[in-house]
């Protein structure tokens, strides 16, 4: 599976439009995590726990995302995309977005 934040796929060519593909994925933080976060908060510097949460939240809904533009039989994603949202006090929804489409090979 090919994936760019870009419109277009350098040396490939579109041959068919898919559709909107996306990953959503809804997480909320433990009260434990939140302890330790606050723990880490007072030393101040990167907030460890929240940054692991963060990063496999955004990898789950990539995950996601690729699974569905494969069910659509795309080969790649164009202008894919994260957004993310607080849903509720620390709940949050990350969503992974582009267009599922498939390519060949210019040349």
């Amino acid at each position: 599976m090919l994936i760019t934040t870009t419109n277009e796929l350098e040396g490939y060519r579109v041959v068919q439009h898919l559709g909107v593909v996306r990953g959503l994925t809804v997480r909320s933080r433990s009260v434990v995590g939140n302890i330790g976060a606050a723990i880490q908060i007072l030393f101040g510097g990167n907030i460890s726990l929240y940054t692991k949460l963060a990063e496999q939240t955004r990898q789950e809904a990539f995950d996601l995302l690729i699974k569905q533009a494969e069910s659509k039989g795309a080969n790649a994603i164009l202008a894919m995309r994260y957004d993310a949202n607080e849903i509720a006090s620390a709940v949050t929804e990350v969503l992974a977005y582009g267009t599922a489409v498939v390519v060949e090979k210019v040349g």
